[in-house]
Parts: C-alpha cells; sequence; structure tokens
C-alpha cells in the first residue's frame, strides 16, 4: 500500500541510495553502495554554487567478504563532493574496515575507527546499508549449501512438500525419493 497522497508540497532534494552484492571466485562477496544527493534548486554555500541538479554527494563504498561475514577489503571513493580535495582525503581511513566482522557489534567498531572527524558521516551511514546487503546477498548461498548438507525441516511437513513429490523432486532433488511413489 503506497503512502497518502499530500497535494500541496515541491520537491527540494532526493537522496538515492543503491546497493548491490555479488558473489566472487573464492568464496567471497562484493558489497557496493553508492548514495547521490541532488537538490532540485541552485545550493550556494561556502566553497561555491552547485547547481540545480548536479549532485551534491555522489559517493561509492565497497567492502569485500568472506564466507564467515569477515571483511577482507574495503574501498570509499568520491565522485562529487561539497569540498573539493578535503572531504575525499578521508577515503583510505575506510580502509580500517578490515578485519571486522558483520556481526553484533559491527556498529560500535565502525564508530571507534570512523565516528566524528575521524570519517565522513554519508559514507559510514553506508556500512550500515551494505552490512544488511550482506545478509540478503548471502541468504540464497548460505540456504543452499545447507540445503546440500541436510535435509531441509520443512520436507515431509505437508502435502506439497512430500518427499516423492513434485515439489521436492523439482526444487529438492537432493531429497527426492523415488522409491517412496510406489
Amino acid at each position: 500500500m503506497p503512502l497518502s497522497t499530500i497535494e500541496e508540497r515541491e520537491l527540494l532534494h532526493t537522496r538515492r541510495i543503491e546497493a548491490n552484492g555479488y558473489a566472487r571466485p573464492g568464496g567471497l562477496y562484493d558489497l557496493e553502495a553508492r548514495l547521490v544527493d541532488v537538490k532540485t534548486h541552485d545550493k550556494i554555500g561556502p566553497a561555491g554554487t552547485r547547481r540545480a541538479g548536479e549532485p551534491i554527494h555522489d559517493m561509492s563504498l565497497r567492502i569485500t567478504i568472506d564466507t564467515d561475514m569477515h571483511i577482507v577489503a574495503a574501498e570509499a571513493c568520491f565522485d562529487a563532493l561539497p569540498y573539493e580535495n578535503v572531504c575525499d582525503r578521508i577515503a583510505p581511513d575506510y580502509g580500517k574496515l578490515v578485519g571486522l566482522r558483520i556481526a553484533p557489534g559491527l556498529s560500535a567498531a565502525v564508530k571507534e575507527r570512523l565516528g566524528g572527524t575521524h570519517g565522513c558521516t554519508h559514507m559510514t551511514d553506508l556500512i550500515g546499508v551494505l552490512a544488511t546487503l550482506a545478509f540478503q546477498t548471502m541468504a540464497n548461498q548460505r540456504a543452499r549449501d545447507a540445503q546440500n548438507r541436510e535435509r531441509p525441516f520443512q520436507l515431509n511437513r505437508c502435502h506439497a512438500l512430500a518427499t516423492d513429490g513434485e515439489v521436492v523432486q523439482r526444487y529438492y532433488p537432493r531429497w527426492f525419493d523415488s522409491a517412496k511413489k510406489s
């Protein structure tokens, strides 16, 4: 169900965050997020004027994790920023994410390494986006791996998931029992 309609209003700012998860050889996963901020009007600031439609922020963060959710590589880049040759100086510091694990306590560890003046607020916010993306990215692979090792608990718990039925034959072929069909 969509949000209710508001009759009179003017769009002033758009923030887009896009995040993608990729599988790599060797059990690694790349998680990438990009944040873009755009105003619908000219923004006059201390560092100059940004024209309507030009990104104020355009920044990306990639972390590479292993199957245990340990961060093994991290890279940040700034393609548009409010303070040229200043904001982007912090990019190499995002390498401090290496060695952390996506697990309880990650936020505190990130804050300790990159909080306040030790990082960029917007770039650091992307870490939370990537942490939740990690679970979505790896969920199917983990389920497939588990399915190959141990019989899924739901089999034979309902008609559709009978081990001699067409659903199990199609979606859980390892656990299909053709002998039971007779």
